[in-house]
């Protein structure tokens, strides 16, 4: 198999960061949810908070590598080819989860920094973005939280039209995402 994209399935490397990115989400969005698990202040509740910044840093940077990996090649064509508000909802749909990858990371960053918060990233500690507010923090928490909402549903929906395309249309969608099979 071709590290690049081909005219039929999509090359190891899209492939590898595609599932990659895809545990990164079940991580990030699994350890906001468990930290609910332990009292505020505790040191699990806190360790959570951490890998779920640390985490959501990697998707920030797994995403450019994702977009450069775009450039060398298309993406390969859907047999049979689906209609063109398929192809299109399908498109803003990919827009929406780029713009998540890229915004949820930016605006926890911008959180912890106006928070006045340590910015953890695997044993090193990341330069603030700007300066401490706790007033404008309060403000990036709630749209980082509203947008971490939405972004389930994106997620849903993405996986939900895989699914839709593998079972219902029985085109290839889904299988030029996969590895293949030997």
């Amino acid at each position: 198999m071709s590290w690049r994209n081909t005219a039929s399935r999509y090359g190891t490397l899209s492939i590898s960061i595609h599932w990659l990115m895809f545990l990164l989400f079940i991580g990030v969005y699994g350890s906001i949810e468990l930290r609910e698990l332990f009292e505020k202040g505790s040191d699990p509740r806190e360790m959570l908070k951490s890998w779920h910044f640390m985490l959501g840093m990697l998707v920030f940077i797994l995403v450019w590598l994702r977009i450069a990996a775009r450039f060398p090649g298309h993406a390969p064509n859907i047999h049979p080819e689906p209609a063109r508000i398929q192809m299109l909802s399908a498109k803003l749909l990919h827009l929406a989860l780029y713009a998540l990858m890229i915004g949820m990371p930016m605006t926890g960053w911008m959180l912890l920094s106006a928070s006045g918060k340590a910015i953890p990233f695997f044993g090193m500690e990341l330069p603030a973005l700007i300066g401490t507010d706790k007033e404008l923090a309060k403000q990036i928490k709630e749209v980082h939280e509203l947008v971490g909402t939405v972004g389930y549903y994106l997620i849903g929906l993405h996986v939900a039209a895989a699914l839709y395309h593998h079972h219902i249309q029985r085109d290839d969608t889904l299988l030029r995402i996969l590895p293949e099979r030997k």
